[in-house]
């Protein structure tokens, strides 16, 4: 499959309180994320980090990126997986971004992806390792950054 793909989204900030931008303090950093064609898609309520004025219920784009690292490994692991003759059985992440902050801008130094896979039989064990490998150089978001994506995984047997 080989072709030029475009990915829309709108966002709507819902922050004005009633002054605008009058000041650093007057302005909420809430918005809404929406798909271009909302038909059937939830609206991802988001907002800065807290620690420049955020609301900590809203997801902060520094997670968003960090999650869309992890979903795209996912996805890419699940079909190197199938490729391989590994049958996962279960999957899950718990991925961390580190952003070094340098004056108002900043970026990430790296992500590390922790993902723990269950297969369904030990001789998958190997296979299952190494196609995060393959999986790594397949990930479209990760081949989009400029830092290091680093890979954790544990590999379990199902029972």
């Amino acid at each position: 499959m080989s072709g030029t793909h475009e990915y829309r989204v709108g966002i709507e900030w819902l922050g004005n309180r009633g002054t605008g931008t009058s000041g650093y303090r007057d302005y909420g950093r809430q918005l809404v994320v929406r798909a271009a064609d909302p038909e059937g898609k939830h609206e991802i309520e988001a907002s800065a980090d807290p620690t420049f004025r955020g609301d900590a219920d809203r997801w902060n784009p520094e997670e968003l990126l960090v999650a869309a690292l992890a979903q795209c490994h996912m996805l890419s692991y699940l079909h190197m997986a199938v490729r391989a003759g590994v049958v996962v059985t279960a999957y899950r992440d718990d991925a961390r971004g580190t952003m070094r902050q340098e004056g108002l801008g900043g970026s990430f130094s790296e992500v590390v992806l922790r993902p723990v896979v269950t297969v369904a039989d030990a001789s998958m064990a190997d296979a299952a390792r190494e196609a995060h490998a393959e999986a790594s150089e397949h990930c479209f978001i990760a081949s989009s950054v400029n830092f290091p994506v680093r890979h954790e995984p544990e590999i379990r047997i199902a029972r």
